[in-house]
């Protein structure tokens, strides 16, 4: 039963994960950073896969940041701050990478990852709020259950 459990958490953050993405992704890089329409449309199908085999470890790495933020204070700011953390951490060197692949020169890429890292306080949280909703609309538990 734990398995299952485990499976339909990773399935969820997944889901979320996908959906965020590619949404946020193709926003910052047409908008702000000046990518074509048709270099982050592949950038952001090139961000599919890598999503989907990053949201589980993300929702599981996020959940332990909360923790140990929210264990420290239980303020809603460590929170929030914890979100924005773990968001810049995790996303930024494998946003980096893909930008690179679809060809975005070195300064698109700078400012596409910078924007990024910014707007993460953001986006973060935003996305915190977001997966903690699609885990409640699934009925799904924290991914770091086991």
């Amino acid at each position: 039963m734990m398995k299952r459990a485990r499976l339909r958490a990773a399935l969820v953050d997944t889901f979320a994960m996908v959906i965020f993405c590619f949404i946020t992704g193709m926003c910052i890089e047409v908008f702000i950073s000046g990518l074509t329409v048709e270099q982050s449309i592949q950038s952001r199908f090139i961000s599919i896969p890598i999503n989907v085999l990053i949201a589980w470890p993300y929702g599981f790495f996020r959940d332990k940041m909360i923790a140990i933020a929210t264990s420290m204070s239980s303020k809603q700011r460590a929170k929030t701050a914890a979100d924005f953390i773990a968001y810049v951490a995790f996303q930024s060197p494998i946003y980096m990478v893909i930008l690179f692949v679809v060809g975005a020169e070195i300064d698109q890429i700078f400012t596409a990852v910078g924007a990024n890292a910014l707007v993460s306080g953001a986006l973060g949280v935003v996305y915190g709020i977001f997966l903690e909703h699609c885990r409640r609309w699934f009925k799904v538990e924290l991914a770091t259950a086991t």
